[in-house]
């Protein structure tokens, strides 16, 4: 399953590319729309792990973290990182793509741009340019 993120009307979209195009619309089947979005990855490695809705990935990280202390896990259930937000849509994808880009992306976080404010910049440049 190919998965990506796409940025449309200000909410985040994931498509399942490994699906179809529509003939209709021309889109992959949506496997989900949210505001923000959340991603749960080891620290040490960078590995993703979740990514989705923040209420879900961060539900599934306290979880994860409590199971892996209760069987005395301890440094694993604290490698668990979850960041969580408007992201730039590429930096969300690279996550997805390139095994371990998450944990650069951590170091560059917070040099970052708001996610929904470069799209929308992006777009409205592009509406203005044709």
């Amino acid at each position: 399953m190919t998965l990506q993120y796409r940025l449309k009307e200000g909410h985040y979209h994931l498509y399942d590319l490994s699906t179809p195009a529509s003939r209709v619309t021309g889109e992959h089947r949506l496997r989900l729309r949210t505001d923000t979005v959340a991603i749960a990855f080891e620290a040490s490695t960078g590995a993703l792990r979740e990514h989705g809705s923040p209420l879900r990935i961060h539900s599934w990280a306290n979880n994860t973290r409590r199971r892996l202390r209760a069987s005395g896990a301890l440094d694993r259930a604290n490698d668990i990182v979850v960041v969580s937000g408007p992201l730039p849509v590429d930096e969300i994808n690279k996550c997805l793509e390139i095994d371990g880009y998450c944990r650069d992306m951590l170091t560059r976080l917070a040099s970052l741009p708001h996610g929904k404010m470069n799209a929308t910049r992006t777009q409205s440049s592009r509406r203005t340019t044709h």
